[in-house]
């Protein structure tokens, strides 16, 4: 296994913008077309997608999905699936930017709750840092000084679920290796988005046929990148640049959707990313 990091440096800041690419293409179908059915449709090719690299990787399909824990492997995958839902709802109706402002707070999470899920221990210092990430998101909404907006929930939500997501995947992790976690991860899903997106269908008018291939490529293509991310670099040196998501996201909604990036917004998404790097070194360092 090699050990570049400044290559998984570069490799993480391509996947960053490769998954902003997907969210930007997520909400323009989801402005057209039902949510369950562009998240159906895109799990359906990751689904295939993770079939052939549990395969590549466990030599089999029953070798890949062998588990002792499948209830919460299967929870994993619904919570992920219900998380993309929630998100791009976010995206249609509150923005790529101030969603992904808002989202930016789940390492906080997973670092608030690793203690009562995991049993890990929190020191002061990454208290202070949650307690100021919070702030950020407060400066964000604004409470109390402008109108709440009701939509801020949906990345608020997505950003919860998604660091449970992570939780249990480092609890699965003890007993599973990655390959059988990402196995379920993309079946578990499939499985759920095919059973509620079905009923949801709507025929894909003209070109929309050739973004939804992009949203796929791009969806596949951005976890593939993840994966050999982590096969050339320690996941703490490069787990900081996942927060470029942030910004190629936020610049194509205000450059492609006509979004604006409000001052409050700027300011919390500051506070809130600098406060979840000082937390993911001061987690690296612990565990190094």
């Amino acid at each position: 296994m090699r050990n570049d990091n400044r290559l998984g440096v570069l490799l993480m800041v391509i996947t960053t913008f490769v998954f902003a690419m997907q969210d930007g293409i997520s909400r323009y179908l989801a402005e057209t077309y039902s949510v369950l059915m562009v998240v159906m449709i895109r799990y359906w090719f990751f689904a295939a997608f993770v079939v052939a690299i549990a395969r590549r990787q466990k030599g089999s399909i029953r070798a890949a999905a062998r588990t002792s824990q499948p209830l919460l492997q299967g929870v994993r995958g619904l919570l992920l699936a219900g998380e993309i839902c929630v998100m791009v709802v976010g995206f249609v109706h509150l923005g790529l930017v101030e969603s992904h402002a808002i989202f930016a707070v789940y390492p906080l999470l997973i670092a608030a709750l690793s203690g009562p899920v995991l049993g890990e221990s929190v020191g002061w210092r990454r208290w202070v840092a949650i307690g100021i990430g919070f702030t950020g998101v407060l400066v964000i909404l604004r409470p109390g000084i402008g109108v709440f907006a009701p939509a801020a929930l949906f990345p608020l939500m997505a950003a919860v679920m998604f660091a449970l997501y992570g939780l249990l995947t480092r609890y699965a992790a003890r007993r599973d290796s990655a390959a059988t976690s990402f196995f379920w991860t993309g079946v578990s899903g499939a499985v759920l988005m095919t059973v509620i997106g079905l009923p949801n269908w709507e025929p894909l008018i003209g070109w929309d046929w050739a973004v939804m291939a992009l949203l796929c490529v791009t969806g596949a293509g951005g976890h593939f990148l993840l994966i050999k991310t982590y096969e050339v670099a320690e996941a703490g040196a490069v787990q900081p640049f996942a927060y470029l998501q942030l910004v190629f996201a936020a610049s194509l909604g205000i450059a492609v959707f006509g979004e604006s990036l409000a001052p409050n917004v700027a300011l919390g998404a500051v506070i809130v990313v600098g406060a979840g790097v000082f937390t993911l070194i001061r987690t690296h360092r612990r565990s190094g």
